[in-house]
């Protein structure tokens, strides 16, 4: 199946998903895109952009990395487009499937040996409306949830690595008693833990 045109998928001023009027969401879509019919990638990009969007937000990724999480989503589902069984679980798998996306580029940024302060750059605000404020409350309560089931110590890495100031690594070794070369590796399993909570 070919991906979708990911050069055209709108980045913002993304009208509401439009409701199905047969009362199956989304059936009809996904035998579109399993079809690889274009019309159907533009639709279901016009319909999930804001929701995919928000949820690499929250992730605080720089802008070529969010963009990258974005479209590695699109082409995830025009890889598995036809495995998804249930047409209403749609935003619930775009969701989680960019959500793994963002945890995977910066598990790679971990291992690349990224320094702390330049793995997560605070975006412009975009001035959301009242529906995104909503996903990216329950986003973040999403990851919260996750980070908490983490051993204290790798929530306490993760909380100084992405904070809104970044702490230094020498401040996070002498916080958590992790000498500071062990930093990126413990990031990376952090990460790899919360990737591997996701997918539960």
């Amino acid at each position: 199946m070919r991906a979708p045109a990911l050069s055209h998928v709108p980045s913002q001023a993304v009208p509401p998903p439009r409701e199905p009027v047969d009362g199956q969401p989304d059936q009809d879509l996904l035998d579109r895109l399993s079809a690889g019919e274009p019309t159907a990638w533009r639709e279901v990009t016009t319909r999930y952009d804001r929701l995919v969007r928000s949820r690499v937000r929250a992730f605080r990724l720089q802008e070529a990395d969010a963009d990258d999480a974005v479209q590695s989503t699109w082409l995830r589902l025009a890889q598995n487009a036809q495995h998804i069984q249930d047409p209403r679980r749609l935003p619930g798998w775009l969701s989680t499937v960019a959500g793994r996306e963002c945890l995977r580029i910066l598990d790679r940024s971990a291992h690349a040996g990224v320094p702390a302060d330049d793995a997560g750059v605070c975006l412009p605000d975009p001035r959301p409306g009242p529906e995104q404020c909503a996903i990216d409350q329950e986003a973040a309560r999403l990851l919260r949830s996750l980070v908490a089931a983490l051993p204290r110590r790798r929530q306490l890495l993760l909380g100084a690595l992405f904070a809104d100031e970044p702490w230094s690594y020498e401040r996070i070794s002498a916080a958590t008693g992790i000498p500071t070369g062990s930093i990126g590796p413990t990031r990376a399993r952090a990460l790899g833990q919360l990737r591997a909570l996701m997918a539960v």
